[in-house]
């Protein structure tokens, strides 16, 4: 038996600006994080045979996430404050859903802790202006530091995960965040 556990950015810091490999020290910032990491940590005396896959900013066209919530905002209100100091690579879950199923079907052995999210690097203003670009929806977007918008869970400012691990072991492609979102938006009309 396999074990596939998904895991996040939250068991970081965030405070460097170098793309996080997996030995990188997990020290989250966060109560999140901090139950994430205890899970991760609960696995490896339990067996040595799982996959724990790390990923960030996870959408999809199901259930609330950021993409959707940026799209029914951006209909109902004319001006949006969106972070632009928090910078990280989202993640199309159907994509993570893929590298999931890769190490399934190949019935891989190369156990251990992976990073993996759509490639490139952008912000969360960025994001959410690229999803009104390719959505064709207008609203005007104010860019906000992170202290003007509190939230629950403090976030990594700094969240881009190193995917070359994940890569070379398992041979998954992963594509452009950009291209991902393309396809989300494509798929929710």
């Amino acid at each position: 038996t396999v074990l596939i556990q998904i895991s996040t950015d939250f068991v970081f810091a965030g405070t460097g600006n170098q793309p996080l490999v997996e030995t990188d020290p997990a020290e989250p910032i966060s109560v999140y994080g901090l139950t994430k990491l205890e899970g991760e940590q609960v696995i490896a005396p339990l067996t040595d045979k799982y996959f724990i896959l790390r990923t960030s900013w996870l959408y999809s066209e199901y259930a609330n996430n950021f993409v959707k919530t940026m799209l029914k905002l951006g209909r109902e209100r004319d001006e949006l404050r969106i972070i632009w100091d928090q910078v990280g690579t989202p993640c199309y879950a159907i994509d993570l859903a893929g590298c999931v199923l890769t190490i399934i079907e190949t019935q891989s052995t190369a156990y251990g802790i992976y990073h993996y999210s759509n490639e490139g690097v952008t912000s969360w203003y960025d994001f959410a202006t690229a999803i009104f670009e390719l959505s064709n929806t207008t609203v005007k977007t104010v860019p906000i530091r992170t202290a003007e918008y509190p939230t629950k869970a403090t976030r990594p400012a700094y969240s881009v995960m190193d995917k070359s691990k994940v890569k070379q072991a398992l041979g998954v492609a992963i594509p452009h965040w950009r291209t991902s979102l393309q396809t989300c938006l494509g798929r929710l009309g």
